[in-house]
């Protein structure tokens, strides 16, 4: 993806706020963006802000003197490698898919002849109506690219379709356009990766949990599909939207999870990332429990199944490299490696979530990288996106690709 060159067209809506974080993670990435600003989105998000993270001028005038002496609207739509409009409003999409051309934004849109990516961001009304849903169908039969819209709560305080899709997945998007399948260095290789807690129930109301966001592992999941890799994702419960290109199971417990992993073999990778209860009640109740009159209910708990030692030392299906990681709270290191023996794995990464850390629920991580064949490395701290995209460098050159 190094010197991709993106031709970002910000429309105007509220999600126009999600385009700076795209293009700050797409730089981390190695993109390099030009913008143009239409005169809605500016309303959003100031010329200021986009200039500052891009390192590129913004561009928003047809009629500018200087940009149209050398025909800026040609030069732009021709100098990309790729064309994102994001957000993507029912107004910019009605104009493309009619060819208006009435504005920079819409003539450089119709005089590229790169792949165009939209991402779309509107009221679930707008998104629902008929005339937006014909010209939706138009743009995919001139052979527009979608990602999104997603569902959620929306910022007019509707629920429904028409959020526009978190950068990370437009990013992925972009990816999957830029770079052939037969060019990603894991194509053909198949891989499961484990996310989020497990939920062991006490009662029908009631479990044992803990605080896994789950967003380490999900990014994993779509670092490796955007590598090429087939990808089955096995997630305990969150919050997150799946990521793009990936197969998800869902499922509570730890036993689900152990089940749905063997269900997914035979694959190449294993990286288990969820964060899995290891221990559940012996026995769930039907009812809910009552407190006691003198004293709290007992819970009698038993271990649940080990999925990274299963995987490790698996008889007949063990993937070619097993990945694991220790969340520990002290002797970070050495209880780490007790784990890579123990669990018969390949490599461990290891990361601090005592008091404090930030990383259960939150947007970054720092890891050691323990492996019996090498040094131990230690990772600065980094966004959990980037440690996934560094992970899965590390996974391709491991296999030898």
């Amino acid at each position: 993806m190094n010197a991709k060159r993106i031709l970002l067209v910000i429309g105007g809506g509220i999600a126009a706020y999600k385009t700076l974080e795209l293009i700050r993670r797409g730089r981390e990435r190695g993109l390099a963006f030009r913008t143009i600003l239409t005169r809605a989105g500016a309303e959003f998000v100031t010329p200021l802000a986009v200039s500052s993270l891009s390192e590129s001028k913004v561009y928003s005038d047809l009629f500018s003197l200087t940009d149209e002496a050398e025909i800026g609207h040609i030069r732009l739509s021709r100098e990309a490698d790729l064309v994102v409009v994001a957000p993507a409003t029912a107004d910019l999409m009605a104009k493309m898919a009619q060819g208006h051309a009435d504005d920079l934004a819409s003539t450089t849109l119709l005089a590229t002849d790169k792949p165009v990516l939209v991402a779309p961001a509107m009221n679930p009304m707008m998104w629902q109506h008929p005339a937006t849903q014909r010209n939706v169908a138009r743009l995919r039969a001139d052979g527009i690219h979608f990602v999104g819209p997603a569902a959620g709560d929306m910022a007019c305080g509707e629920v429904g379709s028409g959020r526009m899709t978190e950068p990370a997945e437009i990013l992925a998007a972009i990816h999957a356009i830029l770079v052939p399948p037969g060019e990603r260095p894991l194509a053909g290789r198949r891989a499961i990766v484990t996310s989020g807690p497990t939920h062991e129930a006490i009662d029908p109301v009631r479990y044992i949990a803990n605080r896994s966001s789950g967003r380490q592992g999900h990014a994993i999941a779509a670092a490796l599909a955007a590598a090429g890799a087939e990808v089955t994702l096995v997630s305990g419960p969150v919050s997150l939207p799946d990521p793009p290109g990936v197969a998800v199971r869902r499922v509570e417990s730890a036993r689900a999870m152990r089940d749905a992993v063997e269900a997914a073999l035979p694959a190449d990778i294993a990286v288990c990332a969820a964060a899995v209860a290891d221990w559940r009640p012996a026995q769930a109740a039907e009812a809910k429990l009552k407190k006691g009159r003198n004293q709290p209910a007992a819970l009698e708990l038993v271990e649940n199944p080990d999925i990274l030692r299963g995987l490790g030392h698996h008889p007949q299906m063990r993937p070619e490299l097993v990945v694991g990681f220790a969340a520990e709270t002290d002797d970070l290191l050495a209880n780490a490696a007790a784990k890579l023996e123990r669990k018969g794995c390949d490599w461990i990464l290891a990361n601090d979530v005592s008091t404090g850390s930030g990383v259960f629920g939150g947007s970054r991580n720092r890891v050691h990288l323990l492996g019996s064949e090498a040094p131990v490395e230690s990772w600065p701290e980094m966004d959990k996106d980037e440690l996934a995209t560094r992970l899965v460098a590390r996974i391709a050159e491991r296999l030898g690709r």
